[in-house]
């Protein structure tokens, strides 16, 4: 059900310190620590001999000792230590060790094979260090349902105009055409709306006075992330291939999930807008709002997940649901080649 061979969010780069961190990702224990200089260090949650988590265990300078009888391991998961049997390290005495990298603010990891692990890989997130973009500081939800329902809910730009009506919502938002394109890197479900006034979230934020022409973007990257693109222009503006006018807003709301297991997933997030750098007032106020709205989200997809689960007749789908569907292939086709690849 996952894609390994990719780049995930483990979590916020400062929530990982010397101290010793288990996490679940992907249905697998993972222990994580920094080294001595800092640099990030990531195993396989489990001593070889009785699979007692190695979290449970205490840090020896950059190495990690099990709690139960002392077998010690370096950060590339290699036994180092056997102090019950001084001199006779057991040849299994092994544990895995993912690639990890700082970025963005995040702490990445790699599921797959290590050999692949290419940093460059990394999901690019442009305009990062452009000082006259603004950030906010973002958040993280637990949400117990399934990645890819979270996924389908991030192509999705009609389900504003009934779960987000005092945030997202706003003229068009039910009933105009969408168009779905495929690219190399996903899914991209977008809409231009012509006329009306901006969303409640906005009405604030955008830098001219009144109506506009609104632009939903809504695309949904392998493995499992997520770019919103708002874009708000003066009305008669607006439209495919238009250049931007100099009260153009645009607002990027980056979403990254990791999954736990099948029914857990962990959702980060943060917004980068093109106004507004050093307004920490407006940042605070975005990232309040976008957290509500996601709250709003959760009530739905944990519904929508234990319904799907335990459905007694068949579900339909809906033409707004094209762009998810196609995701769910190409993702579905990527995963299938992946493990044919490890069996050959």
């Amino acid at each position: 059900m996952y894609l390994r061979n990719a780049w995930y969010v483990a979590g916020w780069s400062n929530d990982f310190t010397r101290d010793l961190r288990e996490e679940t990702l992907l249905g697998e224990s993972i222990v994580f620590f920094r080294k001595e200089n800092g640099q990030p260090v990531a195993l396989e949650n489990a001593c070889p001999h009785r699979k007692l988590p190695l979290s449970k265990g205490r840090l020896k300078g950059d190495a990690i000792e099990c709690g139960y009888h002392g077998l010690t391991f370096d950060c590339t998961g290699a036994c180092i230590a056997a102090p019950t049997q001084p001199g006779r390290i057991p040849a299994r005495a092994v544990v895995r060790s993912y690639p990890v990298v700082d970025r963005y603010r995040f702490l990445w990891i790699w599921m797959g094979n290590p050999e692949n692990a290419d940093p460059d890989l990394i999901f690019p997130i442009e305009n990062f260090e452009n000082n006259a973009w603004g950030k906010t500081d973002g958040g993280v939800l637990d949400i117990d349902c399934n990645y890819l329902w979270i996924a389908d809910n991030l192509l999705d730009p009609s389900h504003v105009a009934w779960v987000h009506i005092t945030s997202f919502a706003g003229a068009g938002t039910d009933d105009s055409p969408l168009k779905v394109d495929r690219t190399d890197r996903g899914v991209v479900v977008w809409r231009w709306i012509y006329g009306g006034m901006p969303s409640p979230y906005y009405a604030d934020l955008v830098k001219f006075v009144g109506e506009c022409d609104r632009l939903q973007h809504y695309e949904m990257c392998f493995p499992a992330i997520g770019l919103n693109k708002s874009v708000y222009t003066p009305v008669g503006t607006g439209g495919p291939g238009k250049a931007p006018v100099e009260q153009t807003y645009v607002n990027i709301s980056y979403n990254f999930m990791t999954p736990l297991d099948e029914d857990r997933t962990r959702y980060f997030w943060f917004q980068h807008r093109n106004t507004d750098p050093n307004e920490q007032g407006i940042s605070e106020r975005m990232n309040a709002g976008a957290r509500a709205a996601f709250e709003e989200d959760r009530d739905v997809l944990v519904s929508v997940h234990a319904g799907m689960k335990e459905r007694r007749t068949p579900n339909i789908d809906l033409g707004l649901d094209a762009g998810a569907k196609l995701f769910r292939r190409s993702l579905g086709k990527l995963i299938e080649a992946e493990k044919l690849n490890q069996s050959g």
